[in-house]
């Protein structure tokens, strides 16, 4: 199996294992990695998600010998009414590389070492927040190739480094260390060689304690003002995030009143 799913009480680690190949995708792994994230997303159990290539390597990208071939890299486009953002969790045609066309309620984090290229790169995208080494790497690498960005990479690179910084990286191809990704907001943690995973888990049991359903309406607000107008974002934001002042908001207030948290500590909630 070239997908395995390690499970630490809330947080799962989704590990991709085809080390030989520095982590290339082929069809059987995409549709792996998809299967492991949907099942992430609808346990009622799990709350973070951690993406970790093992071997030390990220993605490659799609596997060149299979695109050669004309396998699995030519996928049907998205339905023609998908014009609204779906509830998640949602799954639209899959992309070649697997999971990057899932809208998911719950946070995933990707934890990079080496390369995370080409459609290795889009994958790190389509995660909330990405955990680099000091010598992992970004890149459009397939620039050289002919290969089009097809899974989301010129959708939410200029998203999250804006249009200007995104096509310098689109045109050229050219490589992004970890220190360029950090000063562009591309990456969120830098963190020594080895110690990816160990800190993206950290990270996620941290978010993992705190009231669930407003963490999600929270972020589902994020992603959903994008492209809105200020006024209707707002009544979004409103709408998602009322429901979780009832549920979880005035007991979470409660505890504040009986003297939790106090000075801003996170550690006694």
């Amino acid at each position: 199996m070239s997908v395995r799913i390690e499970k630490n009480g809330k947080v799962w680690t989704v590990i991709h294992s085809r080390p030989e190949a520095k982590n290339a995708m082929d069809p059987a792994s995409a549709e792996a990695l998809e299967r492991a994230f949907l099942e992430f997303d609808r346990d009622a159990e799990a709350a973070v998600a951690v993406l970790w290539g093992e071997g030390g390597a990220f993605c490659a990208g799609f596997d060149l010998k299979h695109a050669a071939q004309g396998t699995g890299i030519e996928t049907q486009p998205f339905p023609a009414d998908e014009t609204q953002m779906p509830r998640a969790p949602h799954r639209a045609v899959r992309g070649p590389m697997g999971p990057t066309r899932l809208v998911l309620d719950k946070p995933v984090i990707a934890a990079v070492a080496g390369p995370a290229v080409a459609g290795g790169f889009e994958i790190a995208l389509w995660c909330d927040l990405r955990v680099m080494e000091v010598s992992a790497y970004f890149g459009v690498y397939c620039r050289r190739w002919g290969v089009p960005l097809i899974d989301g990479g010129t959708v939410r690179l200029p998203r999250i480094v804006g249009r200007g910084r995104a096509l310098d990286l689109v045109l050229t191809g050219r490589k992004v260390t970890a220190e360029e990704a950090m000063r562009i907001n591309l990456c969120e943690h830098v963190v020594p060689d080895g110690q990816a995973r160990q800190h993206a888990e950290s990270l996620a049991r941290e978010i993992a304690r705190f009231p669930q359903g407003c963490m999600r309406a929270d972020r589902r607000s994020v992603y959903h003002q994008e492209g809105l107008g200020l006024r209707e974002a707002m009544r979004y934001e409103w709408e998602n995030g009322i429901p979780s002042v009832a549920a979880e908001g005035r007991a979470g207030a409660a505890r504040f009143a009986s003297g939790k948290g106090r000075g801003g500590n996170f550690s006694d909630i």
